[in-house]
């Protein structure tokens, strides 16, 4: 049982920023998240973007924008359970609540806040009957570990950021060898990731297919080949493979959370403004996932959120305590520690 005084649902930008703004009332916090690693939609989908509209930065890539999140946590010490879904929530007799895993973790604390982005990323998975037989044995949505792939022949699909990134980071020096297979001639991506992978293909370093689409897979166990058609070409072409990644974004569901007895309007977790608390007290909603009137789904608005909400949650915590608000242009971050 992992304890704390903060459960964060959601290790994305706004779960972050609580973690510092929480540990200025000196509350602990533990954030839980399906993703393998911190950032939410900023690291997995488009870590190349730039944003223009957070204060004080007239341009920041999305990650590098989690990294300085990451590092103005860093002094309070937050807890990650990350790779794993929070599945279930019960309350205890004395009012705190154990928030279960899809992996089974178990977490206690006497707040919770959903800070979940758009809510739970399942992968977009290509059409293909028998995709299932192969889902990691040989298909895999998500790179966790680069190091799997490490002497392997990889097969990457897609034209984003993600597929572009997996792809140079891959072919220099991981795996044997990387082919990636674009639909299109146009990408989606960070135009310095399209012009490197340009540059790869023409020095050998990787193979890249355009106007192509994976239409088929095989192999006994594991995947031993996928089969491609591209436009303008009568017959598939086959290409042998240890490992095939299809890159093309999550798609965001509210998950199991639509079960946690929440109001809910168009798929996002109503809140009282005051503190963006919901229905069930103690349980919090900040970022992309709350809805109220005059809602703004932007970074900067969950930041101001999960500002007011840990005032609110220390409250809860400490009822009996008086909190005089210090400013840290005053007392700095150390003296908060």
């Amino acid at each position: 049982m992992i304890e704390t005084d903060i459960i964060i649902i959601g290790a994305g930008p706004c779960g972050l920023f609580t973690v510092f703004e929480a540990g200025l009332l000196k509350l602990r916090c533990h954030l839980i998240d399906a993703l393998p690693q911190a950032g939410g939609q900023l690291t997995e989908i488009y870590p190349k973007k730039p944003i223009y509209d957070i204060p004080g930065f007239p341009e920041v890539l999305a990650g590098e924008l989690v990294e300085n999140l990451m590092n103005q946590a860093a002094p309070f010490k937050p807890g990650f359970t990350l790779g794993e879904r929070a599945e279930s929530f019960e309350k205890t007799e004395d009012g705190k609540f154990i928030v279960t895993t899809s992996r089974g973790t178990k977490h206690i604390a006497p707040v919770v806040a959903i800070a979940g982005g758009l809510g739970c990323f399942e992968p977009r998975k290509p059409p293909i009957s028998n995709i299932g037989q192969f889902e990691d044995k040989g298909i895999e949505y998500i790179v966790r570990d680069p190091e799997f792939y490490r002497g392997k022949r990889v097969v990457i699909s897609g034209g984003g950021d993600s597929a572009l990134d997996w792809s140079i980071f891959l072919a220099e020096g991981v795996a044997e060898h990387v082919t990636l297979i674009h639909r299109s001639t146009s990408f989606r991506g960070h135009l310095d990731s399209v012009q490197k992978v340009m540059d790869m293909a023409a020095s050998g370093k990787m193979t890249l297919i355009t106007n192509g689409e994976v239409v088929g897979v095989d192999g006994n166990e594991h995947v031993s080949e996928v089969h491609v058609a591209i436009t303008g070409q009568e017959n598939h072409q086959v290409i042998a493979t240890d490992h095939w990644l299809p890159l093309f974004g999550l798609s965001p569901k509210l998950g199991p959370l639509a079960e946690w007895g929440l109001n809910i309007d168009k798929n996002s977790i109503e809140v009282n403004t005051f503190d963006y608390s919901t229905n069930v007290e103690g349980l919090y909603a900040i970022g992309d996932i709350n809805t109220y009137q005059g809602k703004l789904k932007l970074i900067l608005c969950g930041f101001h959120e999960a500002t007011l909400m840990v005032q609110s949650a220390f409250k809860r915590i400490y009822p009996n305590k008086n909190y005089v608000l210090k400013y840290t242009t005053v007392n700095g971050v150390n003296g908060f520690e």
